[in-house]
């Protein structure tokens, strides 16, 4: 099995350590080794929990929380919204970029990879860590999001003040696994182009994410890729 469930930052293995023992999990294991004979699977195996890798528990200070991964060739690399570099940048992340740019004067770049961001306390969570190749939202409701929903409650009742942003109706529905009162919780429609112009749009999220870190003693986010 340690080629559907490799190894995980170790902060991240302290913390998660009961989820792997559940038999949903194991469960979800089987599923993927199942899909792996027939189908081909997105992100690659060693990129799977690379939210994790790049953001360890104890450095989280902010949680962007996406759906599942991209289903097209090459562009899921374990990090919710991103793309690997040299790939065409999605329509949600170009609206993701024009905000950065209203929002904190974001020069925008050629690349969609985020991984920046990871690296500085950003978990670019997907609630869903895998999908078959072409097929959108296929391994939903196979487990992860009891995994994903569990990593959600861990962090949103940490003591150490945290943003949670939560673009679109799926991800606000998780703001009920987060203590509004340690937490800031930042709620917006989803970037997507059919929702963004309703609300997204101006919601300066990236500033007050800065602005709420900056006020519990912390550095914030150098937003520029």
């Amino acid at each position: 099995m340690a080629e559907i469930q490799p190894k995980i930052e170790e902060s991240w293995q302290q913390e998660m350590a009961a989820e792997f023992k559940q038999e949903y999990f194991q469960n979800l294991k089987r599923f993927l080794l199942d899909e792996r004979k027939n189908h081909i699977i997105y992100p690659q195996g060693s990129n799977i929990f690379a939210a994790f890798d790049r953001t360890p528990f104890q450095k989280v200070k902010v949680v962007i929380l996406g759906q599942d991964p991209y289903h097209g060739p090459n562009q899921a690399h374990g990090l919710s919204f991103s793309v690997k570099d040299g790939i065409r940048i999605p329509p949600s992340l170009k609206n993701i970029y024009k905000e950065l740019k209203s929002d904190v004067g974001f020069e925008i770049p050629e690349s969609g990879n985020l991984g920046d961001w990871a690296d500085q306390g950003v978990l670019l969570l997907n609630a869903v860590l895998t999908v078959r190749a072409g097929q959108a939202g296929s391994h939903q409701k196979k487990g992860w999001e009891n995994f994903t929903d569990a990593v959600i409650k861990k962090l949103g009742h940490d003591p150490k003040p945290k943003v949670f942003i939560l673009w679109g109706s799926f991800a606000r529905s998780k703001k009920q696994y987060i203590d509004a009162e340690k937490h800031l919780i930042l709620e917006a429609p989803h970037p997507s182009p059919f929702s963004a112009h309703t609300g997204f749009m101006g919601c300066k999220h990236f500033s007050k994410a800065n602005a709420f870190l900056k006020e519990n003693g912390m550095d914030g986010i150098d937003w520029q890729l």
